[in-house]
This record gives C-alpha cells, sequence and structure tokens, in this order.
C-alpha cells in the first residue's frame, strides 16, 4: 500500500502567490519617513519585534490557504486478477528414460529439473502432473501448490509404472484432468523418448479427443539418435542378487507421431537432444503460452486540513500574546 500527499482544491494555492507582494508592501510601508515613538521597553526594542505581527498574520493566511485547499492523503493498493492456464504435464518414466546420453545425469533426471523450473516459473496458472509407462498414473490434480508439485516431480523414479510406453493412455489421462477445466486455455506438455507400444488407447485417438475438448497439446521428444547406455536390473546367474549393467540400446522416438498429435490438436512438436536443448523447449512453451494480468487500483483519500486550520487559528493569536507579554508592541 502506498500513500502520497494530494490537495482536493487545489486553486485555492493561487493565493500563495499574493505572499511576495504582501511582504513587499508591508517592507515599504515601513520604510516612509515618520515619527514614531515606541512602546516597547528599551531592553526588547530588537527591529524584527516590530515585524513579528506581520508575519504571524501572513503564516497564519498561508495556513489557512493550505487548508482551504483540502490537503488529503491517498492511500492505494492494487488487486491482480489472472486469467490463468491449466497445464497438465505427462512424462514418460519407462526404462529407456534412464539413459546416461543427457551428462552427467540420465534423461529423466534433468526432465525434472527442466520440469520444475517450469512450474517455477507460472505462479498463476493451474498445473497437474501425470506419470506414464506401460500404464498411465494422476500423480497430482491441477493445483496451485508449488511446494507439493514441486516435492512430487522429484520424487518421480523410473518404471513408476509398468514397462513400456503408451502414449495413447497418457493423452487419454492427461486431457482428462482438463476436461471440465474452465480456463482460458488448457494445455496439456507430453515428454516422452519412445515409441508408443503399450496401452489400449491410440495415440491419435487420443489427440482427436483432446482436439474435441479443444486441449492445444505440445509433445516433447526427448533423447539423442543412435545408440545409448542405459541401465538395466540383471540378476545375476551365480549369486541371485540385483545388479544394475549399462547395455547399449537404440532408442527410437517417435517423432511422425509426436508430430501429428501436436498439429492435430493446434500445439507444436519439440525435439530435445541435450539438457539446454531441453530447458530451451520448455521456456519456449512458457514463452508461448503466457498468463495474462489485470491490475486494478483503488485510491481512498482521508482529509488532513485540520493541522493547517488549527496552526492558522494559532498564529493569529500570536499576537495577542506576545503583546501582553510586551514582546510585541501591537498584537
Amino acid at each position: 500500500m502506498n500513500a502520497w500527499p494530494a490537495f482536493a482544491d487545489p486553486l485555492w494555492l493561487v493565493l500563495l502567490a499574493a505572499l511576495p507582494w504582501l511582504v513587499w508592501r508591508h517592507h515599504r510601508r515601513g520604510g516612509h519617513g515618520a515619527l514614531t515613538v515606541s512602546r516597547l521597553p528599551r531592553r526588547t526594542a530588537a527591529r524584527w519585534r516590530l515585524h513579528l505581527p506581520f508575519y504571524c498574520r501572513l503564516a497564519a493566511f498561508a495556513a489557512l490557504v493550505l487548508a482551504l485547499a483540502r490537503p488529503q492523503l491517498g492511500y492505494a493498493w492494487e488487486e491482480s486478477t489472472t486469467e490463468g492456464i491449466d497445464i497438465q504435464i505427462a512424462i514418460d518414466t519407462s526404462g529407456s528414460m534412464g539413459a546416461e546420453d543427457f551428462k552427467p545425469r540420465n534423461r529423466l533426471e534433468v526432465a525434472k529439473q527442466v520440469m520444475r523450473d517450469f512450474v517455477a516459473r507460472r505462479p498463476a496458472d493451474r498445473i497437474g502432473l501425470t506419470i506414464f509407462g506401460g500404464s498411465a498414473l494422476t500423480r497430482s490434480p491441477l493445483t496451485t501448490d508449488r511446494r507439493m508439485l514441486d516435492e512430487l516431480i522429484e520424487s518421480i523414479e523410473l518404471n513408476s509404472v509398468q514397462d513400456g510406453t503408451a502414449i495413447g493412455v497418457a493423452l487419454a489421462n492427461a486431457a482428462g484432468r482438463l476436461k471440465s477445466s474452465t480456463a482460458k486455455s488448457r494445455v496439456v506438455v507430453l515428454v516422452t523418448d519412445g515409441v508408443n507400444n503399450a496401452g489400449e488407447i491410440d495415440p491419435l485417438s487420443a489427440a482427436a479427443v483432446a482436439q474435441g475438448l479443444g486441449l492445444c497439446v505440445y509433445t516433447v521428444g526427448v533423447g539423442s539418435s543412435g545408440t545409448v547406455p542405459v541401465p538395466v536390473r540383471v540378476r545375476d546367474p551365480y549369486t541371485g542378487q540385483i545388479e544394475e549393467r549399462r547395455v547399449a540400446m537404440k532408442v527410437e522416438v517417435d517423432e511422425k507421431l509426436l508430430q501429428g498429435i501436436a498439429e492435430r490438436t493446434g500445439g507444436k512438436y519439440f525435439r530435445a537432444t541435450d539438457p539446454r536443448a531441453l530447458a530451451g523447449v520448455f521456456a519456449e512453451i512458457d514463452r508461448l503460452e503466457k498468463t495474462s494480468m489485470q491490475v486494478k487500483r483503488y485510491i481512498r483519500y482521508r482529509e488532513h486540513f485540520q493541522p493547517f486550520a488549527w496552526t492558522a487559528l494559532a498564529l493569529l493569536a500570536l499576537p495577542l500574546l506576545t503583546a501582553t507579554l510586551r514582546v510585541t508592541a501591537e498584537p
């Protein structure tokens, strides 16, 4: 809340322009030759005391003018209203997202950090989270609780659901979360590094449903081309213990499918082959889906003429007091 002074009737302030003329006239009149007998005692006959009553009245006049101009102190506060966007993020957690071509971390860990940064930049929007592999699971419905959402993203692990890549099921799950939303813009961000190979829902059929609901789908293909090392858990045949080994795998991204989903829903397809590119993709989505904000300002004024009025009254009474005390010769 901010406060600043203002005047309700500022035209009265024009009268303050007469102050220099009144001072000039007072001293000019006092300069004419005349026989003056002071009624002050000799010890108090200092020259400035002769002008004290005049300057008291002059100051009273100035204070009265300020009071008539009605000084006010304005208190203003702002009320922000946002037209937020509802966003459901669907992130692939299949085993291939553990590929270590996004040094020094794997694809999933980099994607998690990028998503956390994306969520932090959009405080006015509701954001939900869907994870998928061979099936899909809603980890968070649409929410504005950034702390909870950040913790949920951080807790995502590989193979959180059965292995596989069910892109159609993931898209249908995200669309279902946005179906009843009344936001002006509803968006799905689908992040995957594979080819649809699981689930009972065809991805293009799910895209048609999203289109019918008026949703915009941004698809993100993650991972470099070619063979990449992927950590795989296997059982040692000699000890029976579960060990993690790195296996060279060729993980293909179905770019044609992801492009088709994005184009059908009015979205856009992105390819991220390294951490910097992935961060740039989410920055681009952040730029494309801006949240509009309207700010209303309210101002309340309080009258503050009373101090000036009381000051004027006191200054008019001061010459009477000084005359009584024989400080000045006249009131």
